[in-house]
C-alpha cells in the first residue's frame, strides 16, 4: 500500500529538537513515512527515539521542528494540536489495558458511533488478531501475547492514519515474540497505516521495517533498508549495533594498509592515520593447517594467516571459535553455520571476505555514542 512519489506523506517530521537540562536529547530529526509503510526507529537506550516519539504524539512538545499529518501542521510555530486530535493511535511495551472492562470493552473504548457501527468494528478486528472466542472474556483472564493482540485491536480501532509503538514486543516472552510480531505487522499493513516502531532490537527492525532509521545521542545517523543498512553501515558504531564484529587496525600508506590477511585499500584517508577493518564472524574463513603451509591467495579471501583456536562452543545454529593470531596476538571470532569444535591450541588458517569488509577511520575512544546494550 506505498503510495506514489506525488502522494503526501501520511507523516513527516522536520528538524526536530528538544532539550532537557541543557543537554540535546533530541537534534534535528527529520522523517517522512507514506501509508502503509513501516519505519523502525532504532537505537541504544537513551539515544532519543521515545522523545521523538512522544514529540509526535503531542505528549511532548519540541523546542524546534514542526511534524505534520497528511500534509498539516499539527506541531510547530505558534501551532499545537492536541493529542487527541491526531488521529494517531499508540502501542506500548505496557499493554495498559483497562482492567475492569472485557477485551470487546477495552477494544471499543475509543470508537465513536452507533453501538451496531461498534460492535461491527470490534468483531471485525477481534476476527482479525484471533480472540474473537475471547470477546466477554477480562484482561487477566488473558495471556500476555493475547493481551498484547488486544492492545493491537484497541489500538488500531478508530482506524488512526499513523500508529505509534514504542518497544511493543519486549515485554512478551521470546517463543511468543516472532509469531505476534508477524502478525501485527500483517495487520498493520492491511489497515494501511503509517507506522513508527520505536525498539533497540535490530532482528525486531530488520523483521519488521521497510526503512530503518539509526539513532544514536539524539541524531539519526543512516536511514535506509534493513538490507542496505545492515550491508554498508556508515560507520564502525553502526556496523557493530547491527551485529558482533571483528575489527582490524592498521595504518595507512599510500591509500594502502598492511595486514596479516594483506593488503586493503583506504582511498582518501591520509598516510599515517589509522583505519579500522570491520569483518563480521560469519565472513571469516576456515581451513585446516598442512604442516605449516597455508592455501594459497584467491581474488575472495585474499592472503591466509595461520591462528591458534583458543576457544570452541556450540550455541544452537552454529559454534563461534575465537582465534589469536600467531603473527600479531590479534583475537579474531568466526561463526560455523554447524557444529565446529576445534580443541584449544589448535593451528588453523584463516581468510576474510574480502567483499565483506568495511574499511572506516579509527576513532580513538567509543565515547558516548558507542553501542549499548
Amino acid at each position: 500500500m506505498h503510495g506514489t512519489a506525488m502522494e503526501t506523506a501520511r507523516l513527516e517530521i522536520r528538524d526536530l529538537r528538544r532539550s532537557f537540562g541543557g543537554q540535546d536529547v533530541v537534534r534535528n530529526v527529520s522523517l517522512s513515512l507514506k501509508a502503509g509503510q513501516v519505519t523502525g526507529l532504532l537505537g541504544p537506550s537513551g539515544c532519543g527515539k521515545s522523545t521523538t516519539l512522544r514529540i509526535i504524539a503531542g505528549v511532548d512538545r519540541q523546542d524546534a521542528g514542526e511534524v505534520w499529518i497528511d500534509g498539516k501542521m499539527v506541531a510547530g510555530p505558534g501551532v499545537f494540536v492536541p493529542p487527541e486530535k491526531r488521529h494517531i493511535g499508540l502501542m506500548f511495551q505496557d499493554f495498559a489495558l483497562f482492567p475492569h472492562l472485557s477485551v470487546a470493552e477495552n477494544v471499543a473504548f475509543g470508537l465513536t458511533g452507533t453501538r451496531t457501527e461498534k460492535r461491527l468494528r470490534v468483531r471485525e478486528l477481534l476476527d482479525k488478531v484471533g480472540l474473537a472466542k475471547f470477546i466477554d472474556k477480562y484482561p487477566h483472564e488473558l495471556s500476555g501475547g493475547e493481551q498484547q493482540r488486544v492492545a493491537l485491536a484497541r489500538a488500531l480501532a478508530p482506524r488512526p492514519s499513523i500508529m505509534l509503538m514504542d518497544e511493543p514486543f519486549s515485554g512478551l516472552d521470546n517463543r511468543l515474540r516472532d509469531g505476534i510480531r508477524d502478525e501485527a505487522l500483517g495487520i498493520l499493513k492491511e489497515e494501511g497505516a503509517a507506522v513508527l516502531l520505536v525498539t533497540h532490537e535490530p532482528e525486531e527492525a530488520m523483521r519488521m521495517a521497510d526503512e530503518i532509521a539509526l539513532m544514536r545521542r539524539g541524531k539519526v545517523v543512516q536511514r535506509g533498508a534493513p538490507y542496505n543498512i545492515y550491508n554498508a553501515p556508515v560507520d564502525l558504531q553502526a556496523a557493530a549495533f547491527f551485529s558482533d564484529v571483528n575489527v582490524i587496525s592498521g595504518v595507512v600508506q599510500g591509500a594502502l594498509t598492511q595486514t596479516a590477511f594483506g593488503q586493503f585499500l583506504a582511498p582518501g584517508v591520509p598516510d599515517g592515520s589509522t583505519v579500522d577493518i570491520v569483518i563480521r564472524p560469519q565472513h571469516l574463513k576456515i581451513d585446516f593447517d598442512r604442516g605449516g603451509v597455508g592455501p594459497s591467495p584467491t581474488p575472495d579471501h585474499g592472503v591466509w594467516a595461520r591462528a591458534l583456536v583458543e576457544r570452541a562452543r556450540f550455541i544452537g545454529k552454529e559454534s563461534l571459535v575465537d582465534f589469536r593470531m600467531e603473527q600479531d596476538g590479534a583475537r579474531l571470532t568466526a561463526s560455523v553455520p554447524s557444529v565446529f569444535l576445534p580443541k584449544e591450541g589448535t593451528a588453523l588458517w584463516i581468510a576474510i571476505r574480502r567483499d565483506r569488509c568495511f574499511v572506516f577511520p579509527h576513532r580513538t575512544a567509543p565515547g558516548p555514542d558507542a553501542p549499548q546494550g
